[in-house]
């Protein structure tokens, strides 16, 4: 099949090279030409596990390009992705610019019969809004789909290739078996293929999201409660876990979420019911709750130090909103650092792969270091912000000789409070004894 991608983004980059990987054609179109002539050399400019060396290979088998002509790619393709940013505006809601204006440049080239695939996160009523922008410019038949995307950033590619689902909203029969067809290589082990209306598919993907973020945020009023109460949040996250109706994903305590999807989704969804004179009192909490946690987490150091951290050198490990990718976006440990700085800190940090990403967020502010033990040189206190693998197991006797004070905060409960007395450190995790 010949596809078109609009947007070479984490979505539409990890979308376009899976489809080529399958066998596809596959015309990838971004305005960025920097960021094209990366692609067109085999690099990927996202840091996604597996996706760099996909796009090498369907490269190379010529089943995958890059170009900034859209004209080009519409009229060499049946099915078109769109694949574009839908940032949120001042009020929270969901900023369709980049779509609608993508959508009428595709109405105006059109040259025959293509399925329109809304691939971008967007507002209940946006296919409706898609279809009449191409509609004002071309006179050919078409159809707009809705296909949200479920993918995980660090795991984008394997969700793409063995996904959980595939959702899809349009009453056109013609282009239901063109989706079938397409994604077939993807199900064929039986996941489900679910056919809906496109209202219903756009809300889907809100809907997914805001609950991921609900289980993160009410596992986090868990343990503040269980500081309060003397109780340990893991303890009660292995046993509520364990109840097949509540799951074990979704409930590890933390200084909250943060990325491109949960908060802005979050907020897009509270925006959409707003429109529509609905209090979602639920999601409001959601969004308070995961505002404040990074704030009291930071209020636990400066009470350690009594309230008194000017020119303490506080040690950050992890940078990105979550492991194994480089997205700063929304990221709890820019909120986290700006305050300890506000305060007087001296902040010295680490990540693996968001050190240059975190550049654009921090500026020269703080001082960025080339090893995580490279921080802990005269620290005052260590903060993990990240939860990396490589965290998780450091030779402790080494970071006593670094550190000047042996005191961890620790913003996603990666250690033992037991075996972090035992090596002879002060420990604070979240809701932890």
């Amino acid at each position: 099949m010949k596809i078109s991608v609009i947007g070479t983004g984490y979505v539409g980059l990890v979308v376009g090279t899976c489809f080529a990987e399958t066998g596809n054609n596959v015309i990838c179109v971004d305005k960025d030409k920097n960021k094209l002539d990366t692609l067109r050399s085999g690099k990927s400019p996202i840091y996604e596990e597996g996706l760099e060396e996909l796009i090498k290979r369907n490269i190379d088998k010529e089943r995958l390009s890059f170009v900034s002509d859209l004209k080009t790619a519409v009229e060499k393709t049946n099915v078109i992705f769109l694949a574009l940013p839908t940032p949120p505006k001042e009020d929270g809601s969901a900023d369709l610019e980049h779509v609608l204006g993508v959508a009428r440049e595709i109405g105006k080239v059109m040259n025959g019969y293509k399925v329109i695939v809304n691939k971008s996160t967007v507002p209940v009523g946006t296919t409706a809004k898609v279809r009449t922008a191409i509609s004002e410019y071309s006179k050919h038949e078409f159809d707009v789909v809705s296909n949200p995307e479920f993918l995980k950033e660090g795991a984008a590619v394997m969700d793409f290739l063995k996904p959980d689902r595939i959702v899809v909203g349009t009453s056109s029969q013609r282009a239901i078996k063109i989706m079938e067809d397409l994604y077939s290589p993807f199900i064929r082990t039986g996941n489900p293929f679910i056919v809906m209306d496109e209202r219903s598919s756009e809300l889907t993907k809100y809907a997914a999201n805001s609950m991921l973020a609900t289980k993160i945020s009410f596992m986090n009023e868990i343990a503040n409660l269980c500081e309060q109460v003397g109780a340990d949040v893991e303890m009660v996250r292995k046993g509520v876990g364990s109840d097949p109706r509540v799951g074990p994903q979704f409930l590890f305590a933390g200084v909250g979420y943060g990325g491109s999807c949960f908060p802005k989704d979050v907020s897009a969804l509270v925006k959409t019911s707003e429109q529509y004179k609905y209090d979602f009192n639920i999601l409001n909490a959601v969004m308070h709750v995961n505002k404040n946690q990074c704030i009291l987490f930071t209020k636990k150091i400066l009470s350690y130090f009594k309230n008194d951290i000017k020119k303490k050198q506080i040690a950050i490990w992890g940078l990105s909103f979550k492991p194994n990718t480089h997205d700063m976006r929304e990221a709890p440990s820019v909120t986290i650092i700006k305050e300890l700085l506000k305060h007087g800190a001296v902040v010295h940090v680490y990540d693996p792969v968001a050190m240059k990403e975190a550049e654009q967020y921090l500026g020269n502010s703080v001082r960025y270091c080339e090893t995580d033990y490279e921080t802990l040189k005269n620290a005052d206190a260590l903060v993990v912000v990240t939860e990396w693998h490589e965290f998780r197991r450091p030779d402790f006797s080494k970071m006593k000789k670094l550190m000047q004070k042996h005191v961890i905060f620790d913003g996603r409960n990666i250690y033992d409070p037991k075996v972090m007395k035992e090596q002879g450190f002060e420990y604070f995790g979240i809701g932890r004894v």
